[in-house]
């Protein structure tokens, strides 16, 4: 049976309804996964309305109760907006409380093994403040409501995958966090989220900070005092791991097959390697938690909400992800 996948909507004020429905009515995201959706009738009746797209919207209380044949929409109704105040491409405080409304069901039926992963939309950090929700993004809502203290994000694009070492912090104090300690925790952490991943074998490449690494110390010391000692530390642990390896070239050697894997040290180095090869196609998983979780890596995208200028491709990417790991996930 194809793994059932929840997507909760995100952000009903941005594109999330509209890539949501996009997606479902692909015939490649249809032969690799069952989805049921997360959110509020009216909007998506209104983006399968905006798209054009051939779905029918059934409504069900349970994931067991969907009818998974092609051209089908199984949403779970939440009821949550008021379309007589919603507005398109605005920051609401209704939008952001409702929208984590739709990822704490989704993480809710994936605990309960109702679904075999969540595949997520884009939010809206500010519309979350303004509905009262205390959380900066995605990853720390899905590490609270797992009960899990710090998640992995790692990203996914054309075989090439990179985690983070340090994610939504100032440059300056990501340097801060560069130390052994924090290293071998996470490459050991990587390791076996990868391994939970079904994905064995393989060197783990530990990007440099510094340009060429620091030329042993010629212009910052980061690599000498903190990730060569620890690289050599999880060698003499086993762990299979190189670095540090110039952030100019460890990507590509990653992408070309050297590497199972890159630790990016902070959020923007990774984020750059792996969004110039492919943007649209650029995947974030959460990994290190009782569930998985894959998503889009764009934003709300408000200037073009509503308008169906939005491209589906990286909400079917993130599906499809959802969809080839979560066989392994649950085992």
């Amino acid at each position: 049976m194809k793994p059932l996948i929840a997507v909760p909507i995100g952000d009903p004020a941005g594109v999330g309804p509209e890539i949501t429905v996009k997606s479902i009515a692909l015939k490649e995201v249809f032969d690799a996964a069952r989805c049921i959706v997360v959110g509020d009738r009216k909007i998506i009746e209104n983006a399968v309305k905006i798209t054009g797209v051939n779905l029918k919207v059934n409504v069900v209380d349970d994931p067991a109760e969907g009818d998974y044949s092609e051209g089908v929409l199984n949403l779970i109704d939440l009821d949550n907006i008021d379309m007589d105040k919603f507005e398109f491409g605005k920051v609401q405080g209704m939008c952001g409380k409702a929208a984590y409304e739709y990822i704490a069901k989704s993480v809710e039926l994936a605990n309960s093994r109702k679904a075999d992963a969540v595949a997520t939309t884009p939010i809206n950090k500010e519309a979350l403040r303004a509905g009262g929700i205390n959380f900066i993004g995605h990853t720390e809502i899905f590490g609270a409501l797992t009960n899990t203290p710090d998640p992995l994000t790692m990203f996914e694009v054309r075989g090439l995958r990179v985690f983070f070492l340090t994610r939504h912090v100032s440059l300056r104090k990501a340097c801060d966090m560069i130390t052994k300690e924090r290293i071998i925790d996470y490459v050991v952490r990587c390791t076996e989220a990868l391994k939970r991943l079904g994905v064995e074998g393989g060197t783990m490449a530990i990007a440099g900070l510094n340009p060429h690494s620091g030329e042993h110390g010629l212009f910052g010391d980061e690599e000498v005092k903190e990730v060569y000692p620890a690289v050599e530390e999880l060698k003499k642990m086993g762990y299979d791991v190189a670095g540090p390896i110039g952030a100019d070239s460890v990507f590509h050697l990653a992408l070309k097959g050297k590497f199972n894997s890159v630790l990016s040290l902070y959020h923007d180095q990774g984020h750059i390697a792996t969004k110039t090869l492919d943007f649209e196609r650029t995947i974030a998983i959460t990994n290190g938690m009782p569930i998985l979780r894959t998503s889009v890596d764009h934003g709300t995208a408000f200037d073009i909400a509503g308008k169906n200028l939005v491209s589906e491709v990286s909400m079917a990417e993130a599906i499809l992800l959802a969809a080839k790991y979560s066989p392994n996930f649950v085992k």
